[in-house]
């Protein structure tokens, strides 16, 4: 039988991983929350894609069955609460686990916020249009925004969930943009000029989730970038000491 390996997280780098580790003789089970994160993924042989969203019990549920070698946290910087999940079901488990990090964007001239309610709490004190890149999850909280369905326009992931999300909380249809990433420092500035955007709120995705692209986007566009600061300092492995660490465990087996 082979060692199984379980990832968590529909990310690049997660799909990036997963090529990476193709031709290694495992058993790679990947877990996203959606199809459309599924649609995302490259078949390959050794692989198995599970798109639902696991609770404690079906986490722990799927580690008891499968008994992981590793289990491998992909998840994005911010999808804190998924991450301190896994992390309760590997240590009531006993199983292997670690965290793929995602190198800060440090270079740029932007304001940084330590929450969404803080960033409600700016935008209320100053005027202008604003341009959201945070993603469907925290619409609601921006509603707080005053003259929201005026000032903001958005750009979510082009998915029937996130649209009718954003429709049901009153957006305007014309100032939503459905678009999957990346999205080069042209098109930032293009979509902040086409909405006359004073303000660019986005968080802190590093190198791959296109961050410079935006902190020059914003400058270049006259905006002024909010950035949502990351929760805690997370510990855990990058990329390519991962890939390494697999292949030095797994390769001629």
């Amino acid at each position: 039988m082979k060692p199984v390996i379980w990832l968590i997280g529909g990310t690049s780098e997660g799909r990036a991983l997963i090529k990476a580790i193709a031709d290694l003789p495992v058993q790679l089970y990947v877990s996203v929350a959606t199809e459309y994160g599924a649609e995302l993924i490259e078949a390959q042989d050794n692989l198995t894609i599970m798109a639902e969203r696991m609770d404690l019990a079906k986490m722990r549920q799927f580690l008891q069955e499968h008994k992981p070698t590793y289990v491998i946290d992909a998840t994005h910087p911010y999808a804190a609460i998924v991450t301190a999940t896994v992390q309760e079901a590997c240590t009531l488990e006993n199983a292997k686990y670690i965290r793929l990090l995602r190198p800060v964007g440090e270079a740029g001239d932007y304001i940084t916020v330590h929450d969404f309610p803080e960033a409600v709490e700016l935008l209320n004190q100053v005027e202008g249009n604003i341009f959201l890149t945070t993603g469907s999850k925290n619409l609601r909280d921006f509603t707080a925004v005053k003259d929201y369905k005026e000032r903001i326009a958005l750009r979510v992931l082009p998915m029937e969930s996130s649209l009718l999300s954003a429709l049901e909380l009153g957006y305007k249809p014309a100032n939503i943009v459905c678009m999957q990433g990346p999205f080069s420092k042209e098109l930032n500035i293009a979509m902040l000029k086409k909405f006359k955007s004073k303000f660019m709120v986005t968080k802190n995705s590093g190198e791959v989730g296109g961050f410079a692209e935006k902190v020059e986007a914003a400058e270049e566009a006259g905006a002024k970038l909010i950035v949502i600061g990351r929760a805690v300092e997370e510990q855990g492995k990058g990329f390519v000491e991962i890939v390494e660490d697999l292949r030095k465990n797994f390769a001629g087996k």
